[in-house]
């Protein structure tokens, strides 16, 4: 299978391009530039404001894939 088979099949299944609720703004981009600074108060954050940990979860792994792909596209451009 080629990459871009590969690419295609988990850009699908993560749907990183999807929106998020407006109370995962500050914490999606703390995990797209910073993931190292998130913290365990980050995520109770989000589940104070009512989301589960599966939805934290689906959210985070979306925002992480994104931000992957966009930095393998531009690393891959510069080639």
């Amino acid at each position: 299978m080629k990459y871009e088979e590969l690419i295609a099949d988990l850009r699908e299944a993560a749907q990183p391009d999807r929106p998020a609720p407006p109370e995962f703004a500050a914490y999606l981009e703390k995990v797209r530039n910073a993931a190292y600074t998130v913290t365990d108060a980050d995520v109770q954050a989000l589940k104070d404001a009512g989301y589960s940990d599966d939805e934290i979860f689906e959210q985070t792994v979306a925002t992480v894939v994104g931000a992957g792909l966009h930095r393998l596209e531009k690393g891959l451009a510069c080639l």
